[in-house]
């Protein structure tokens, strides 16, 4: 019996839809009630890998549900109760069709756009005499457009963002001033655990009373990217990479096999003992994360333990 999960195929009471995710199952209720399943599924790349990290969605859900927690003083999000380690519910919204990306470091994406001599990135300009790694003098905001199923999403100003009505300035400004709140927490909670937060995505959506409110993941290393603080400046110093707590370690073990996703290249191959220390990676990451000890929960009927424990939560 497999002890992760791959698939779901849940018939929750009042159940009207289910939408299948790179990494999440969602399931829509009645009463606007949303069940999200973290899997175990890996995505790199936007390309799914054939085999299942255990633990995984158990630690993505349980450091978003947490960050959630210590964010709801500042903008209001829509989980209601995490009834199982996998499982977060909560209000269904009708989400922005923009992800909010801040950015405090010149990294990833950020930083391949200037080593091409990019100086403006979603129209917020980039100060000259930057190298990788370097912190901005502000953080920058650097927006997204959802894309649809199969497709990347794509880099947006929010000149852009509002010619083109996809969300109103009031609603922008709100998202904007959200954004740059909870950053400013997730970097405080990053650096108490002797972390740099580099950068990561918010995604929002509004509830049927207009109220806007934080939806998804947050804070993950999944949604985030993360510095090791200590030694951090000697190594900017050398020219040498930072020391990274994310997936990242995932992406650079595709490359090295010759994979990135690209026409035609096939996912090598991940062995049993491999895909272990992919499992050991991410409980790394929640431990230094969250500054907790990870409990492994019972994967003996991984399935079966998260259908009753939902079923137990939606007729209390």
């Amino acid at each position: 019996m497999s002890t992760t999960i791959t698939a779901t195929n849940f018939t929750f009471p009042g159940q009207k839809s289910v939408y299948h995710g790179k990494v999440r199952e969602v399931y829509t209720l009645k009463n606007d009630v949303l069940v999200m399943i973290a899997t175990d599924r890996l995505s790199a790349f936007d390309v799914v890998m054939p085999k299942g990290i255990p633990y995984k969605g158990q630690i993505l859900n349980q450091i978003a549900t947490k960050m959630m927690r210590d964010t709801q003083d500042i903008v209001p999000n829509w989980l209601h109760a995490t009834p199982d380690p996998n499982v977060a519910i909560g209000e269904a919204c009708e989400p922005f069709k923009v992800e909010m990306v801040i950015r405090g470091y010149l990294s990833g994406h950020a930083a391949r756009e200037y080593k091409a001599g990019k100086r403006m990135l979603c129209g917020v300009a980039m100060p000259e005499g930057m190298i990788e790694n370097d912190k901005f003098p502000q953080p920058i905001i650097t927006p997204a457009t959802k894309a649809e199923a199969g497709d990347h999403d794509e880099d947006i100003s929010r000149e852009d963002i509002l010619k083109r009505g996809i969300v109103s300035e009031v609603d922008y400004l709100q998202l904007e001033d959200y954004t740059r709140k909870l950053f400013q927490r997730g970097t405080e909670i990053a650096a108490k655990r002797n972390l740099i937060l580099v950068d990561t995505k918010y995604e929002f959506g509004k509830t049927k009373d207009g109220k806007i409110v934080l939806i998804d993941e947050i804070h993950t290393p999944d949604s985030s990217r993360y510095f090791y603080a200590e030694g951090y400046s000697e190594r900017q110093a050398r020219g040498e990479a930072q020391k990274q707590l994310s997936k990242e370690f995932v992406r650079q073990w595709l490359i090295q096999n010759g994979f990135q996703g690209l026409e035609g290249q096939q996912v090598p191959f991940m062995s049993d003992a491999y895909i272990e220390t992919v499992s050991e990676r991410y409980i790394e990451l929640y431990e230094n994360i969250t500054g907790e000890t990870f409990v492994k929960a019972d994967v003996s009927n991984i399935l079966e333990r998260i259908e009753q424990n939902v079923l137990n939560y939606l007729s209390a």
